[in-house]
């Protein structure tokens, strides 16, 4: 029977997205359960094709992305893959009418990876466009369930989020993104020389960004209002604390927010949200 297939698909998106985030695990947890399959479906989808740029090294990464490509156009178009996270991925896409225009622009982003390795402002802002604003896009297709006035109002906030998430990973993983895969996200900046006054930009803007995105959280739908707010806390504690450190510290290692601080984060979040305060 293919529900048999459809609930093993969704269940391959859901163990994905608990083994590579328990932020957004949780955050899933707190949307309505009604939208988690499709929350996981859109969790999977993106970070297959993170994993072909960012871990599958010695390998055909341009193919391998092509193919996905390729094959989710058809999954959309037929109703159906046989490649399960692919299959989950387009049951949400063909529920919520999701444009294939979003998901195209996020699998261009993905392609930079491959090629570009600095940025200059107007590539940057395309890739953070790509990476990160478009899935808030297609999350938010999912949250206003099809009602499209209530999707273009908040569509200037929910990429605003999207920015801020990825602008903070971007702080986050310097490190890393830099000495292992030698990429350098932020324009003209020389991590090289990596200053107070290159991080207070940085950090500047993220600001704007989360003081933004923090509008439309207030207006989401009562199905995503507090998943939503508990991602963006979660997100704005780790920016706070990258926001004391130094930046020679900032450049030594990958800061975190402990599991037990989440959990902590959570009930504050709980309470708030049943109090009215959000």
């Amino acid at each position: 029977m293919k529900s048999i297939y459809d609930e093993v698909a969704i269940a391959s998106n859901k163990l994905i997205t608990r083994r590579y985030s328990t932020s957004f695990s949780l955050g899933i947890y707190f949307l309505d359960s009604k939208i988690h399959k499709d929350i996981y479906a859109i969790y999977g989808f993106v970070r297959l094709a993170d994993e072909i740029v960012d871990s599958f090294h010695g390998y055909d990464q341009k193919g391998m992305l092509d193919q996905i490509r390729s094959e989710t156009q058809l999954a959309i178009k037929n109703g159906i893959s046989i490649n399960p996270v692919l299959h989950a991925f387009q049951l949400t896409v063909n529920k919520y009418q999701i444009e294939w225009e979003l998901i195209d622009t996020f699998l261009k982003s993905m392609e930079m990876d491959l090629t570009q390795e600095v940025h200059d402002p107007e590539s940057f802002d395309n890739y953070v466009l790509g990476s990160a604003e478009v899935v808030g896009l297609v999350c938010l297709r999912v949250f206003t369930d099809n009602n499209n006035e209530q999707y273009q109002n908040l569509k200037a906030s929910a990429m605003k989020l999207g920015s801020a998430f990825q602008k903070v990973n971007f702080l986050r993983d310097l490190k890393d993104d830099y000495e292992g895969l030698g990429r350098s996200y932020f324009p003209e900046i020389d991590l090289t020389r990596f200053s107070s006054e290159d991080k207070a930009k940085i950090e500047k803007d993220i600001a704007t960004d989360f003081d933004d995105a923090l509008v439309g959280i207030k207006n989401l739908p009562k199905c995503a209002k507090l998943g939503v707010y508990l991602a963006y806390i979660y997100y704005r504690t780790l920016f706070n604390k990258i926001a004391k450190l130094s930046p020679s510290k900032v450049m030594q290692e990958r800061i975190r927010i402990p599991n037990y601080f989440k959990f902590g984060l959570m009930f504050d979040s709980i309470i708030r949200y049943k109090l009215n305060l959000i």
